[in-house]
């Protein structure tokens, strides 16, 4: 009986919590009428403009004319009576609803029939009254409001000002003309990153020329091939295919089966190219070819599975690319086979295939004469090799990638009488802006640099080579040259034929170069040859040398301070020109 009684009092004691909590939801939605509700999210929207209008937007959009404005796109988001208006992704498939019950007043009818109408009017109306220049062309509002059905994420306003938009395809064409078709000279990326994301824009040109596209982004590769900024072109180019892609194309024909972060396409029933390959097709082919040659390694997969989609809605195009490349190299510039060699090269993938039959001084001799003409004819020079060969060597450099690539060169520099051949690879292999696929971060290397790397340490003939590597180098994109300059020291040793190579070395090496050869160089001769070296250079860069060597200007003083004769007075001379600057 006492059991039964103790029961009684639980079960009373849950009704009275489970109501209490009841209450407490219900408390979070009182006095929330859609007035209230609209005249709040009004008041986000007035305090994000006023937020956006601080900045000077007419001048920022002076930076290039291909500028219309500053912002693309805002969302307003609606969660239990909280409003926030924020910076966006812009949601292109209208509208998304999960399923799912919640205790929100708010109901979808009420979103579609009644908010989005209102605020539409009330954004577009605030629109006008603000600067041209904060908003771009087109510029869109989404939406996301918690319902009592579930989350649904709407397209407010899509605002196209018709002024602004004529002017812009204006200045778009000129651009075109003037800096591309009749151009020579290298372009900002900032005016890549604009001009195609409006070339791919389908509200600014509904019909998409994907030939012309294609020509335009080739052309803004060719012009910036010498540019230090190459690869930014290059990412805001692929950027911009990979949203339209994955905003417009992909939804077109698939569906994602997996998550926003893990997507699993399967094809629509009922999806199929008109023309499997021209269109569209085109550019989905051309953005998976740059994402497999340019991308990192760890994103190339994306490139293949671009492909396997156009491959799925019948492109043979995109079938034989997968297996030979993309047609623009002759059968027999690309692949060759004998009874010493096998080799293949797919320009889509950027990647060269040596399988070695017999390991012999002639099968790298051929697959080295392959390589320099291969890159000759405009093969993409940031490739890699996938090498089949029983012979594993590495250079002796540590903090060298383990690469296919690198093992190939390592193999060939076994034999002496390649020398000659791994230099003239080198030469037309070295791109300051261009980069083995095989190496990332900082193992991210040059082409030709294992070549380079191997000559250096062998032969003092080839020193002039590495100094020429060296000048070349792009000390923010890699690192191996200090991996190389460490080797370089202890294979050739500081010496009067060492020295000058070194101090190119050292010059474009960073400040992370952990080099051992302070003893070495406070030799009376070497200090005096050290200094011959430096005198023409700049104080930072003589500071930069002091520094990989002594720590500095100011230990390499005391240094001096305590030694005697003429190597004291030229350690101080050398540590007085690093500290000019």
């Amino acid at each position: 009986m006492q059991e039964n009684s103790s029961k009684a009092m639980l079960s009373e004691y849950m009704k009275r919590n489970e109501k209490s909590i009841y209450t407490k939801e219900q408390k979070l939605n009182m006095g929330l009428t859609l007035e209230t509700i609209l005249d709040k999210m009004k008041q986000e929207i007035d305090k994000w403009m006023i937020n956006i209008s601080d900045k000077d937007a007419e001048q920022i959009v002076k930076r290039t004319s291909l500028q219309a404005g500053i912002h693309d796109y805002a969302l307003l988001e609606y969660v239990k009576g909280r409003v926030k208006v924020r910076e966006a992704e812009n949601f292109l498939t209208l509208p998304e609803v999960k399923s799912g019950k919640s205790s929100e007043t708010l109901t979808e009818e009420q979103v579609r029939e009644r908010i989005v109408p209102e605020l539409a009017s009330y954004i577009r109306q605030k629109l006008d009254e603000l600067s041209p220049a904060l908003f771009n062309c087109p510029f869109t509002f989404n939406g996301k409001f918690r319902t009592r059905e579930g989350d649904a994420t709407v397209r407010i306003l899509e605002y196209i000002d018709e002024t602004k938009k004529k002017q812009l395809q204006k200045r778009i064409s000129f651009y075109i003309a003037d800096k591309l078709e009749a151009g020579k000279n290298p372009t900002k990326p900032l005016e890549t990153f604009f001009l195609s994301k409006h070339l791919l824009d389908e509200r600014l040109f509904p019909d998409l020329d994907a030939v012309h596209i294609i020509s335009i982004f080739e052309k803004i590769q060719y012009v910036n091939k010498e540019n230090k900024h190459l690869s930014e072109h290059r990412r805001y180019l692929i950027g911009a295919l990979r949203n339209w892609l994955y905003n417009h194309w992909l939804p077109y024909y698939f569906e994602n089966m997996g998550t926003q972060w893990q997507k699993e396409y399967k094809k629509k029933s009922d999806a199929r190219l008109e023309n499997t390959e021209q269109g569209p097709i085109e550019l989905v082919i051309y953005a998976a070819s740059l994402i497999l040659k340019y991308e990192p390694s760890h994103r190339r997969t994306e490139g293949v599975d671009i492909l396997n989609c156009a491959i799925e809605l019948g492109s043979d195009r995109a079938k034989r690319m997968t297996k030979k490349g993309s047609g623009t190299f002759a059968k027999e510039d690309v692949s060759f086979c004998d009874e010493l060699v096998k080799y293949t090269a797919n320009d889509v993938f950027a990647e060269v295939t040596i399988a070695i039959k017999q390991e012999t001084e002639e099968s790298y001799a051929r697959a080295l004469r392959f390589l320099t003409r291969l890159l000759s004819m405009c093969f993409p020079k940031s490739y890699k090799i996938k090498l089949k060969s029983g012979v594993k060597k590495w250079l002796p450099i540590k903090g060298l990638a383990k690469s296919g690539t690198h093992r190939f060169f390592a193999n060939a520099l076994e034999y002496p009488n390649l020398y000659p051949l791994v230099e003239d690879y080198a030469r037309v292999a070295m791109d300051s802006f261009e980069w083995y696929t095989d190496t990332e971060g900082e193992k991210n290397c040059m082409p030709g640099s294992y070549a380079v790397f191997g000559l250096g340490l062998a032969d003092q003939t080839y020193f002039p080579l590495v100094e020429e590597y060296m000048a070349m180098v792009d000390e923010e994109h890699q690192s191996v040259q200090n991996d190389f300059t460490v080797a370089f020291a202890e294979w050739q040793g500081v010496n009067a034929e060492s020295i000058p190579t070194l101090v190119k070395c050292m010059l474009h090496s960073t400040d992370s170069m952990k080099l051992k050869i302070k003893t070495d160089m406070e030799n009376e001769r070497h200090i005096m040859l050290l200094l011959n070296q430096v005198r023409d250079l700049q104080d930072y860069e003589v500071e930069h040398i002091v520094y990989l060597i002594w720590g500095g200007p100011d230990k390499l003083k005391k240094i001096a301070a305590k030694t005697k004769g003429n190597r004291g007075k030229w350690l101080t001379e050398l540590a007085q020109a690093a500290s000019r600057g």
